[in-house]
């Protein structure tokens, strides 16, 4: 768990070097964020009271207007819920790890899109 003082300075630096794409409501709430970095899906964050309503998919929608020649992320092993929902649009497992190279040292998936050939 980090501090909020924490995820501030990390935001700062993430606005400042990659590809924020944020959702916002009509009466201006955060719903989502998406963070794209090269071929990278870096974060994709939905407000948990706006998820199953399609801004997830929209979000990955556009990340893949904007990376005509593929995507990839990683989510964790545990998160049963993302697998599902990247494998819907299109992405497939390519690599497992036991989670030993990650902060929390949790086994995860690296997940991919192509597009069609």
């Amino acid at each position: 768990m980090h501090s909020d003082d924490e995820v501030r300075h990390w935001m700062r630096g993430v606005l400042d070097n990659q590809e924020v794409w944020l959702a916002f409501a009509d009466h201006g709430a955060l719903l989502g964020l998406m963070v794209l970095d090269g071929d990278w899906v870096e974060q994709l964050y939905i407000d948990p009271a706006w998820t199953g309503r399609g801004l997830g998919t929209r979000l990955l929608e556009l990340g893949k207007q904007r990376r005509p020649d593929g995507l990839q992320l990683w989510t964790f092993v545990s998160n049963e819920r993302a697998q599902r929902f990247y494998e819907r649009n299109g992405f497939a497992v390519e690599e497992r790890t036991d989670g030993s190279g990650n902060e929390e040292h949790a086994p995860d998936l690296r997940y991919v899109w192509r597009p069609s050939a």
